[in-house]
């Protein structure tokens, strides 16, 4: 999928997180990003009474995961951030979420188990469990990048998925919330805060569907007349913006591209238009005559009808709009 290969780029998938996490400031830095396997591989253990661990593997696959490290406050703290790429709404994305990020900690603790196994001196306590008390957990944040120009309308929680409205009841229940980047609620303001060419790629989806605000966007936006290959891709995959990329660019100038698409488009339309008119003309010469030769006696309606392929219903008709 283009979305996924273009925000697997590091310089795009930072800059989605600083915006996120860190208001558009460039603290996630694309050179420390470490790209991961993404699937996402747990075994949860069972013990019996024998002390027999039997295991049975769950497997999802993920858009894309990294990790990197975070310095702030002069304090280094590892994390891993995986991307959804979402061109369409998903109504489960809670679940998926969840589940996603739920087997990366049971794939640590897989991990820290069996290098604790290996290296021995362990409690009773330490052995049955696997993982010790002062082991610890890299946190995961999954965020869903929405690439549609429709307001997402889908939950944004696994509280707003459930049936349960119940107060006292929904307290208790763990609640998870998707991080979403859905760009037709992010203002004008907001969008200035990303760094590369994300911020074309969303202005253009969230503009695309309101001519005036479309017109205006592109008439005042010069990065658009020198956009990178994957990003203008993205684009015209994903609104449907037939435009021409010359082959072998790197560098599109998007806003001559659509220009000269809309042009193309003007041009079919009166093509189109003038050979309906013609076609129309003819049909209407035709249907004159024949009322004509109905005047005179010449035809009855009954023949003039089947003349023009039509019911006499249909004749009527159609000699009242002449």
């Amino acid at each position: 999928m283009i979305t996924k290969q273009y925000m697997r780029e590091n310089t795009v998938f930072a800059d989605a997180f600083n915006f996120l996490l860190y208001d558009g400031e460039n603290v996630i830095q694309p050179e420390k990003l470490k790209e991961l396997d993404t699937t996402e591989l747990a075994v949860p253990f069972a013990v019996d009474n024998t002390d027999n661990r039997q295991a049975e593997a769950v497997q999802k696959y993920r858009d894309i995961l990294k990790m990197t490290t975070v310095m702030t406050d002069d304090t280094a703290a590892y994390v891993l951030l995986g991307v959804e790429s979402q061109t369409d709404v998903h109504y489960a994305m809670p679940v998926r979420n969840i589940i996603y990020d739920a087997l990366q900690y049971g794939k640590q603790v897989t991990e820290i188990t069996a290098r604790n196994r290996k290296n021995g001196n362990q409690t009773r306590k330490e052995f049955l469990s696997g993982f010790h008390k002062d082991d610890k957990l890299i946190p995961v944040i999954t965020l869903v990048i929405y690439f549609g120009a429709d307001k997402w309308d889908a939950p944004m929680s696994l509280h707003e998925m459930m049936v349960v409205t119940d107060k006292n009841l929904l307290k208790h229940i763990p609640d998870y919330r998707i991080k979403l980047i859905d760009p037709s609620q992010i203002s004008s303001d907001e969008m200035d805060k990303f760094q590369t060419s994300l911020r074309e790629v969303l202005c253009y989806i969230k503009y695309s569907k309101n001519a005036d605000k479309f017109a205006q966007y592109m008439k005042n936006n010069k990065r658009m007349e020198q956009l990178e290959l994957n990003a203008a891709q993205v684009i015209r995959e994903v609104t449907n913006t037939k435009f021409q990329i010359p082959k072998g660019t790197e560098v599109v100038n998007v806003c001559e591209a659509v220009e000269v698409l809309m042009e193309r488009r003007k041009n079919e339309g009166i093509q189109q238009g003038l050979e309906q008119g013609k076609s129309q003309g003819i049909t209407q010469g035709k249907l004159s005559l024949l009322q004509d030769l109905i005047n005179d006696g010449t035809l009855t309606i009954e023949a003039a009808a089947a003349k023009a392929d039509m019911t006499v219903e249909e004749f009527t008709e159609s000699i009242k709009k002449l």
